[in-house]
């Protein structure tokens, strides 16, 4: 089954995170072969790279398939937002984590992140692999 990897887990070894690096390497590793990512990822990452080839050039050892956002998901996300500023939510425009989730949540797949908030408060359905899921 493939496994959506978080932004914040492909940075965290991108950029050698001295507290994160070993964590996420090591689940790399566990799910190499699986990970997807999706346009929201890809920008994300991009905003640190000068050009798409390097960009291209920082994932490739990853060997992450490219996942294209289906309309379900970006219908989904729209809704999560709206039930976020309807309980208060002070952003005016849908955050990554809100397509993210809905992506995850729409095709069933499990999220690899350490960043949890807005995974659990609005896509309680999706599976997640954190540090804290560890036995």
């Amino acid at each position: 089954m493939p496994v959506l990897i978080d932004t914040n887990v492909l940075s965290d070894v991108i950029h050698a995170d001295p507290q994160w690096r070993p964590w996420a390497e090591a689940r790399i590793l566990d799910y190499f072969g699986k990970l997807v990512i999706n346009p929201i990822i890809y920008a994300e990452l991009a905003c640190r790279a000068a050009s798409v080839g390097e960009l291209e050039e920082i994932l490739a050892p990853f060997d992450l398939e490219f996942l294209e956002l289906p309309k379900e998901a970006l219908f989904h996300a729209a809704h999560v937002f709206v039930s976020y500023r309807r309980s208060g939510g002070k952003r005016t425009a849908p955050q990554p984590d809100f397509f993210i989730g809905a992506h995850a949540s729409v095709l069933r797949l499990p999220i690899l992140t350490r960043d949890v908030g807005r995974y659990r408060s609005y896509f309680p359905e999706v599976e997640l692999v954190t540090p804290e899921s560890e036995p």
